[in-house]
């Protein structure tokens, strides 16, 4: 049995492991934003969230979903590797998306993971259409796999859904490559993920927020390799888009972090 069937049978008893939750809270409060973190403890097989409950809810996945946008890209061919150009299609909707004019010009598979450049993975979803995302999303567990609104950029908008829990199930499936892709797509996505390396560590992550339903929806989710130890993690925060939050963007890693040094883990 490997891990990722390990992981899928402990969400499906909703077992956790709850860690000094009134702590693990303190961090949301001091951003005065709603929220939860998740993290799975790989060698310990145990789980760490500060609200068991929020762990277990679906949402829009915004573009935490380039994880497994990249892995699907790249299995259907309609990129070769990092380096492929995608080209800037000359306009697009900047009330949906953001005025973002540094990101609107040619780019590299790789460039657009790392600035989150969004019109870059539309673009590679009109070539890939929904019929061929739905087997991949369904083989690896993803979410609820609804990709039953009229628009290309259905991880934004829409009634596409996956719970914290499940990000992490995700994320261990990418880290052991028991997801249903080749080694090579593994190896380029893991490679475009990392986001801090030192001598003790290295931390892959990417971050995600859409504005739908009224809502600001963020997250980061990743996961924290050392040489003894490996933590997966998911954050995610979410308010009404009424309410402003000049720091909402900096929380989901300001958490996260915190959350990680309070655990000995960062």
């Amino acid at each position: 049995m490997t891990k990722i069937v390990l992981v899928a049978a402990v969400l499906n008893c909703s077992f956790f492991y709850l860690f000094g939750q009134e702590e693990l809270s303190k961090p949301f409060s001091d951003c005065n934003i709603k929220g939860s973190t998740t993290i799975y403890d790989y060698q310990a097989q145990k789980w760490i969230s500060s609200d068991i409950e929020d762990s277990h809810k679906g949402t829009l996945p915004a573009s935490t979903f380039k994880i497994i946008n990249t892995l699907i890209a790249l299995e259907t061919g309609v990129v070769k590797d990092e380096n492929d150009i995608i080209n800037w299609p000359g306009a697009t909707d900047t009330t949906k998306y953001g005025y973002r004019p540094d990101i609107y010009h040619d780019m590299s598979m790789k460039e657009a993971f790392t600035t989150s450049a969004g019109w870059v993975y539309v673009e590679l979803a009109k070539k890939i259409g929904k019929e061929k995302y739905k087997p991949y999303l369904e083989a690896s567990n993803y979410g609820n796999t609804d990709l039953s609104i009229n628009d290309d950029d259905f991880w934004n908008f829409g009634n596409l859904a996956i719970s914290p829990a499940n990000q992490v199930a995700i994320l261990i499936g990418v880290y052991e490559e028991t997801l249903p892709f080749k080694k090579t797509s593994f190896q380029i996505l893991k490679d475009m993920m990392v986001q801090e390396q030192t001598a003790e560590y290295t931390l892959r992550a990417k971050t995600g927020w859409t504005r739908d339903g009224g809502k600001d929806t963020g997250w980061w989710v990743g996961y924290l390799e050392r040489s003894d130890n490996v933590y997966f993690f998911a954050t995610r925060l979410i308010k009404n888009r009424t309410d402003k939050n000049s720091d909402f963007g900096a929380c989901r890693k300001d958490i996260t972090k915190n959350i990680l040094r309070q655990l000995n883990m960062l």
